[in-house]
C-alpha cells in the first residue's frame, strides 16, 4: 500500500502499519521496502532449529507426547522489557551484517528436515523463538510446504497480525499458542515501546494492539486448535488474569490457558522472579472460568 509521501509504502502485516521509505525497515527491524514492495529481508534466515516436545511450545492439549521441529528467526514487533529471547528478538541486538551472511534454509529444506525426524516422533514444524509473523512470506511458504508433506504446522506468536494476512495464513495452521500479555491497551502500548497514536509511521486511528490480539484469538479459535499464555510480571499484570480468563471463557471454557512465571531477563534483569505462590493463586482464579489452566515454569 503506497503512502501519500513519495517513496513510502505501508506494511500490511501488523497494526504498527509502518510507512517505510525505500531501503528502510519497519518497527520490527525486519520488514523492508525494496522498490515499493514490503518484504522480510530475513527470508529463510534461521536463528535456531531444535526437536522439542510439543508441551514446550507450550501446547498441553494438542498431540500430547509428540515431538515438533521448532524453528526461529530474528526480530519482533513488540519491545517487551522482560523478553525471554531478547538475543534474537530485540531489534537493537540483531547483527544485520551477520544475518545477511547466513545461508537461508528454504521451505523445501525445512520440510525435508521435518520429514527426516518423523521416526523420532516429529509431527511437523513449530514457528517460534522470536515473533514468526513478521517473517510472514517465509512462514506462509513453509506452512504450505509442510502441509503438502502431510505434517502439522504450529505457530507460537504474540498474535499481533492484521486480519487480512491472518486469514490467508490460517488455512495452513493446525495449532497456535498465542501470548496474551495483558488486558489493557496501556499495558500493550508499553510493551510496544509506544502507542499506535504515538507511532509517527502509523496511520491516524490505527488499530488497538489489545484488540488485534483478541481478534487473532477469536479468529484462530474457529479455525484451529488454540492455547493461550500469559507471563506474569510482578506488580505489572497480575490483576489482568481474572478478566482474561473471563473473556476467554466467553469464547469457550475449554480453551487451555497457561499462566507462566517470569524470570529476570533483558531490561528487567534486576527484578525478582515471580513467586511460585503467585502463579498458583492466579491459576486458581482462572479456574473459576476455564477448565484447563496450567501453572508453568515452577
Amino acid at each position: 500500500m503506497n503512502d501519500g509521501e513519495i517513496g513510502l509504502t505501508r506494511c500490511p502485516i501488523c497494526p504498527h502499519a509502518c510507512a517505510i521509505p525505500e531501503g528502510g525497515t519497519g518497527y520490527c527491524g525486519i520488514r523492508t521496502n525494496k522498490g515499493g514492495r514490503i518484504r522480510s529481508e530475513t527470508y529463510g534466515i534461521v536463528s535456531g532449529i531444535a526437536l522439542d516436545p510439543i508441551e514446550k511450545k507450550p501446547l498441553r492439549r494438542y498431540r500430547e507426547g509428540s515431538m515438533i521441529l521448532s524453528v526461529g528467526g530474528y526480530g519482533c514487533n513488540l519491545r517487551c522489557p522482560f523478553c525471554q529471547n531478547s538475543h534474537i528478538a530485540a531489534t537493537a541486538g540483531v547483527d544485520r551484517e551477520a544475518i545477511r551472511a547466513m545461508t537461508p534454509v528454504t521451505p523445501a529444506e525445512l520440510t525435508a528436515m521435518a520429514v527426516k525426524y518423523i521416526p523420532k516422533g516429529n509431527i511437523g514444524v513449530a514457528y517460534t523463538y522470536n515473533e514468526p509473523l513478521i517473517n510472514y512470506e517465509y512462514l506462509l511458504d513453509c506452512a504450505k510446504a509442510v502441509r503438502e508433506a502431510g505434517l502439522k504446522n504450529v505457530l507460537v506468536t504474540n498474535g499481533l497480525i492484521n486480519p487480512e494476512p491472518l486469514e490467508v495464513l490460517l488455512p495452513y495452521i493446525d495449532a497456535m499458542n498465542i501470548d496474551l500479555k495483558g488486558f489493557t491497551e496501556d499495558f500493550y502500548s508499553r510493551m510496544a515501546g509506544r502507542s499506535v497514536s504515538g507511532n509517527k509511521n502509523s496511520p491516524e486511528g490505527g488499530a488497538s494492539f489489545l484488540d488485534t490480539v483478541r481478534d487473532t484469538i477469536a479468529r484462530a479459535y474457529n479455525r484451529c486448535h488454540i492455547e493461550v499464555t500469559t507471563l506474569i510480571i510482578p506488580d505489572e499484570n497480575e490483576t489482568h488474569i481474572e478478566p482474561i480468563a473471563r473473556w476467554l471463557s466467553e469464547r469457550s471454557p475449554e480453551i487451555p490457558y497457561h499462566i507462566s512465571r517470569f524470570f529476570p531477563r533483558h531490561r528487567y534483569a534486576d527484578r525478582e522472579p515471580t513467586p511460585p505462590q503467585t502463579i498458583h493463586t492466579l491459576a486458581q482464579t482462572a479456574r473459576k472460568y476455564l477448565k484447563h489452566v496450567y501453572a508453568g515454569n515452577l
